[in-house]
């Protein structure tokens, strides 16, 4: 197999890593949410934001039995989450971190190459990023903001 092809096994762990604090940020970030947002629109998002943090779980929970099988330490610290009172202004800031994280997991891909656990990978991350995806995007239709997403 040429060298190019070889999963290059520190970075994936190093963007592993970072995939798994903003993974961790988004968990407390919708818990925290769900449970204090007010209002019309806070009332409206409650639901959803429940079920995806239990989604989000899942995702974490594959994420860090990945890195654990590739030999990684997985270690989590997210910073105090401080929540918006306004529920539009919650939503915006949960679309900025949603679109990091996304980032964070596709940030992965690049280094792994294409070993058959490099495909693996890959599809898992592809997986995890179709369904926060999905998630931003039906943030983004309950938000007011008028830009469509980037």
């Amino acid at each position: 197999m040429a060298g190019d092809d070889a999963m290059d096994t520190d970075k994936v762990l190093e963007t592993l890593q970072e995939a798994l604090q903003q993974q961790a940020e988004s968990i407390l970030t919708m818990a925290t949410m769900a449970g204090t947002l007010r209002g019309v629109g806070g009332a409206a998002v409650k639901t959803s934001l429940r079920s995806f943090v239990l989604a989000e779980l899942e995702d974490t929970y594959l994420l860090v039995e990945k890195m654990s099988a590739l030999g990684g330490k997985p270690a989590l610290s997210v910073a105090a989450i401080d929540i918006p009172d306004d529920s539009d202004d919650a939503l915006g800031a949960l679309l900025e971190h949603e679109a990091k994280a996304v980032a964070a997991l596709h940030g992965v891909i690049a280094h792994s190459g294409q070993e058959p656990r490099s495909e693996a990978l890959e599809h898992l991350l592809e997986h995890l990023i179709m369904r926060k995806q999905q998630q931003i995007d039906f943030l983004w239709h309950a938000s007011s903001q008028e830009e469509p997403l980037a």
